[in-house]
């Protein structure tokens, strides 16, 4: 080999590009992570990584491939304990991590020597510093990238040919940038040229490049098929509200018609028949009694026909409603906010044995410059999230879980937003829009 030689990375570079890298992905998955178990765990992971990676310095080449295998490992454990995330959606975002953390950790042990020559050391300070910017560039510069679909990323169920892809990328990526040159059928050891170094970084940043396409290629696939999905769910609590409308008219129907049933009771000389006449007439009664008037057609008919199906499943349902607050959206985003929130709700219930618990609380209500839409509903049981997404309880989880994500669209669309609290077995949904919204912004 010609020219100035480059000794192979320090594992403690390595050892510290892993963690970082590691910590990235946590923050992009977990924006609000709880701190107080995070840095614990995070800094024992450090200590353990660094301990591993420095015993493991001087093993025989065939054993530093299993080594490797294992510290990829240990960050994918890492990320799955840390951000609660799914097995393989960790198998994943440990690719993407362990591919960021060879860039890195290449690029700044080869910065470290372009800084001075075989003839003199750099200072320990400038050598942390460089270590600083270029650990630190790299990963913001990754994180700004990632989290513009950080959203999506968080929801996005990846499949086995999602990783199996990006496996197979960084495998490829890593064999390629790890082989240095083949000289008389063998690999060379360190210390190894320049141009090797170079050839090792370029190769690493275009894997993690390859990486990144496929990332945004994904999210992408996966954007598009949660609008699909969101706008079946909009159109789904539409055609509910013409069928509750329709019913209703129905209602007012018979409501007219007693009249005609209530000069044929007058006539009626068996007392029996009279009496099952009249119980018929108070169900019908009960039912019309269960219409909604909050000033506002559209709300009244979506919980007029919330509560008759209620009511028939031994759910107590309690509104206090100005509709009237609702009279600059859409009605279809009506139906939407309320028809997915209130389905949610008696979901929920309807798995509550005890019928005294079956509670659902609806509000609408003008909170300073918002309009406050509020739907409590009571649960039994734990709930099961996803980083910060509540998952489905239904089976085909695939398929459904977009009653809240189209909740968020439409409030997104008049600027508003949405709200969930739980606690002492209550599930509490506040979406909040500006009252001085006149249209959504579609």
């Amino acid at each position: 080999m010609t020219g100035y030689a480059i000794p192979d990375i320090p594992r403690l570079y390595t050892a510290l590009a892993e963690w970082v890298s590691c910590m990235a992905m946590v923050l992009l998955l977990v924006p609000k992570p709880p701190l107080k178990k995070l840095i614990p765990i995070s800094l024992a992971y450090l200590v353990l990584l660094v301990l591993f990676m420095e015993l493991t310095a001087h093993v025989v080449l065939w054993l530093w491939p299993l080594c490797m295998l294992a510290a990829f490992l240990s960050m994918t454990l890492f990320i799955f304990l840390c951000a609660r995330i799914t097995y393989y959606r960790s198998i994943y975002y440990g690719v993407l991590a362990f591919s960021a953390a060879e860039f890195m950790a290449s690029l700044a042990w080869q910065i470290i020597h372009y800084g001075y020559m075989d003839s003199g050391r750099m200072n320990n300070w400038i050598e942390a510093l460089v270590l600083l910017l270029v650990y630190g560039g790299v990963i913001l510069l990754e994180y700004r990238l990632f989290a513009r679909h950080g959203a999506i990323s968080r929801q996005w169920n990846i499949s086995r040919g999602d990783w199996f892809t990006a496996l197979f990328i960084a495998l490829i990526v890593f064999a390629c940038s790890n082989l240095k040159f083949i000289t008389d059928g063998a690999v060379p050891a360190p210390p190894y040229s320049r141009e090797i170094a170079s050839a090792r970084t370029l190769m690493d940043v275009a894997g993690v490049a390859m990486l990144y396409a496929h990332y945004v290629s994904c999210c992408s696939n996966a954007m598009e098929r949660e609008l699909e999905l969101v706008q079946q769910a909009l159109q789904a609590q539409y055609q509910q509200y013409m069928q509750a409308r329709e019913s209703i008219d129905a209602i007012h129907m018979k409501y007219h018609d007693m009249k005609h049933q209530i000069q044929y009771l007058r006539s009626e000389p068996d007392p029996q028949k009279r009496n099952a006449f009249l119980d018929r007439i108070e169900d019908e009664i009960q039912r019309f009694e269960l219409q909604n008037k909050t000033g506002h057609p559209v709300l009244d008919t979506i919980l007029t026909g919330k509560s008759m199906f209620c009511h028939k499943h031994g759910i107590t349902m309690t509104t206090v409603a100005d509709g009237k607050l609702l009279e600059f959206m859409e009605v279809m985003d009506i139906c939407n906010i309320f028809g997915n929130a209130l389905d949610n709700a008696i979901e929920s219930v309807l798995a509550i044995g005890d019928p005294e618990k079956r509670l659902i609380h609806v509000t609408v209500s003008q909170v300073n410059a918002f309009v406050m839409i509020r739907i409590e509903n009571y649960y039994e049981g734990p709930l099961q999230t996803d980083g910060a997404d509540y998952l489905s309880t239904k089976q085909d989880r695939k398929n459904h879980g977009y009653g809240i994500k189209s909740i968020k669209y439409t409030a997104e669309r008049y600027d508003g937003a949405v709200y969930i609290q739980t606690g002492n077995n209550w599930f509490d949904l506040k979406v909040l829009i500006p009252t001085q919204t006149k249209s959504g912004n579609g």
